[in-house]
């Protein structure tokens, strides 16, 4: 069985990006030098799973940051080439969440990472998502994409852990019950 975990940042009045997308808010803070734990979150991970505006956003940096598979799961962008610099290492595919992770399973993947407000909450709405690290940046940006959305249903969650940072970022790590 494959499992779903949750690494991401979001303002303290809940919001992952500007309502344009934009997350220099987030690059802003004198945060660089400070080890946010993501290289100890990512090391056991097999691939990425992520929504289209994610992948839309990261295909705007420089350099394409991940060093494993990226599955995008987005039926606008399904059937669609990859780029020739991420081919073998980029698909996109129409899949629900569950079927992804079925998938995903089938090709020996055990752990992914889950990215973008819209495709985590497609996660939690299915309960597939396991654990979530969530990074709270100590700055309201008052409108933009939220990281949680409407459900059926409470999703109970246990802290794991919180730490805090000299930067003022707060971390928190929870499981989701079930």
């Amino acid at each position: 069985m494959t499992t779903a975990h949750v690494f991401i940042a979001t303002s303290l009045d809940g919001y992952i990006a500007r309502p344009d997308g934009d997350i220099g808010w987030l690059l802003e803070r004198d945060a660089a030098d400070e080890d946010h734990g993501y290289d100890d979150f990512i090391a056991d991970k097999d691939a990425i799973v992520m929504g289209r505006g994610s992948y839309e956003k990261v295909a705007t940096f420089a350099t394409w940051p991940y060093d494993r598979p990226v599955l995008v799961l987005s039926r606008l962008l399904a059937g669609t080439p990859v780029p020739d610099a991420l081919e073998g290492r980029l698909h996109f595919s129409p899949l629900a969440p569950r079927a992804a992770l079925g998938m995903l399973a089938e090709q020996g993947v055990r752990r992914v990472y889950v990215d973008g407000g819209q495709l985590i909450q497609s996660f939690l709405r299915e309960g597939l998502i396991d654990d979530l690290v969530v990074t709270t940046v100590p700055v309201l940006i008052g409108a933009g994409r939220p990281l949680f959305g409407a459900l059926a249903h409470d999703v109970g969650l246990a802290l794991l852990a919180s730490r805090s940072f000299p930067s003022g970022l707060v971390q928190s790590t929870y499981r989701v019950l079930r």
